[in-house]
C-alpha cells in the first residue's frame, strides 16, 4: 500500500487499510480474468501490538470475505531494532484462477468503448506526493478538510481503495468485456496502454471525468500540470474497462445497477505505431 501506511500509522487509524493491501492484490488479479481464491498477508514490526495487527487483518478479513477470497493465513514478524516505536509493515498476495478461454485482455478492436468506474479517492497510489503536498498547505491530518468540512483531512485521504473483483467478473460474464485495466502507480496514462494491442490508442474525453474535489484540492495546491496529475493519480477512474461498442449501454446500465458510478471516456481509435492514450478537453 506504499506510503500511505505512514499516514495510517501516524493518524492511527488503521481499519481500511487492510481493504487497501487486499484490493490492490484482487483488481490486478481480475484484469486477468481470474477470480481471487486465496490471500496471505506479512505484517512485520519491531515489537507487536496485539491491537493494531488485529485492526488491520480484520480489514483484510473483511476485504477478503467482499472479494470472495479466502483468508489461508500469513507471517507475523517481530524484528526488534528493525522499526520504530509503533511502525510496522504490511505486505501480502493473492492466487486466482482463469480457464484459459477466458484470459484478458483479448484483444481490443477500433471502435470499442472505454467505460470508468469511478474510485472511492486517492486509492494507493501517489502518497508521498500527497504528504508532501499536505506539509506544503501546513495542515494536521487532524485537520478540517479544505473541500469536505464535516471530515478531517486524514479521513479523506485514507479513504479505502474500491474493491472490483465482483463487477469486472459480471461483464466477463455478460460476454461484452475484452479488458480491463486497474488505474494504479502512473494512472491512466501508463496503466491503458498496457490493455491495449499495437495499433491502438485510448482516445479520452476528459470532460467525462469531472475532478473530484481531493484531486482539485491536490493538483491545485502542489500545482500540478494536467500530464503531470494523470501520470500520478487515478484522478477519479479506479478500473476502465473495454467493453465492444454494440454492448456498451447495457454494459454501462448493468454496472450502474450494482452499484458502480460509471463514465463513458470514449472510444479505442486506430493509429500507427505502439498502443497510446490520447486526451481531448481538459480536467475541470
Amino acid at each position: 500500500v506504499g506510503t500511505k501506511l505512514r499516514l495510517a500509522i501516524d493518524t492511527g487509524a488503521l481499519d481500511g487499510i487492510g481493504q487497501d493491501l487486499v484490493a490492490m492484490c484482487v483488481n490486478d488479479l481480475v484484469c486477468q480474468g481470474a477470480e481471487p481464491l486465496f490471500f496471505l498477508d506479512y505484517f512485520a514490526t519491531g515489537k507487536l501490538s496485539v491491537d493494531a495487527a488485529a485492526r488491520v487483518v480484520e480489514g483484510i478479513a473483511r476485504a477478503c470475505a467482499a472479494s470472495g477470497a479466502a483468508l489461508l493465513g500469513g507471517e507475523t514478524a517481530e524484528m526488534p531494532g528493525m522499526y520504530a516505536d509503533g511502525d510496522f509493515d504490511l505486505a501480502g498476495f493473492a492466487v486466482g484462477a482463469v480457464e484459459r478461454d477466458a484470459i484478458l485482455p483479448r484483444p481490443v478492436q477500433p471502435g470499442d468503448v472505454l467505460l470508468g468506474l469511478e474510485s472511492d479517492g486517492v486509492h494507493s497510489n501517489g502518497y508521498s506526493l500527497v504528504r508532501r503536498t499536505v506539509a506544503m498547505a501546513g495542515l494536521g491530518w487532524e485537520a478540517p478538510c479544505p473541500f469536505a468540512a464535516d471530515r478531517t483531512l486524514g479521513d479523506v485521504l485514507l479513504q479505502p481503495t474500491r474493491l472490483y473483483v465482483a463487477p469486472v467478473r459480471a461483464a466477463l460474464a455478460r460476454g461484452t468485456l475484452r479488458a480491463a485495466c486497474h488505474i494504479t502507480g502512473g494512472g491512466l496514462s501508463e496503466n491503458l496502454p498496457r490493455v491495449l494491442s499495437d495499433g491502438c490508442a485510448a482516445r479520452i474525453d476528459l470532460a467525462a471525468m469531472p475532478l473530484p474535489p481531493v484531486f482539485r484540492w491536490l493538483v491545485d495546491t502542489a500545482g500540478l500540470d494536467e500530464t503531470e496529475a494523470l501520470r500520478t493519480y487515478n484522478c477519479g477512474i479506479g478500473m476502465v474497462l473495454v467493453v465492444t461498442p454494440e454492448g456498451a449501454e447495457a454494459e454501462a446500465a448493468a454496472l450502474t445497477e450494482m452499484g458502480e458510478r460509471v463514465r463513458v471516456l470514449g472510444r479505442i481509435e486506430a493509429i500507427e505505431g505502439p498502443a497510446a492514450v490520447h486526451y481531448t478537453g481538459t480536467l475541470a
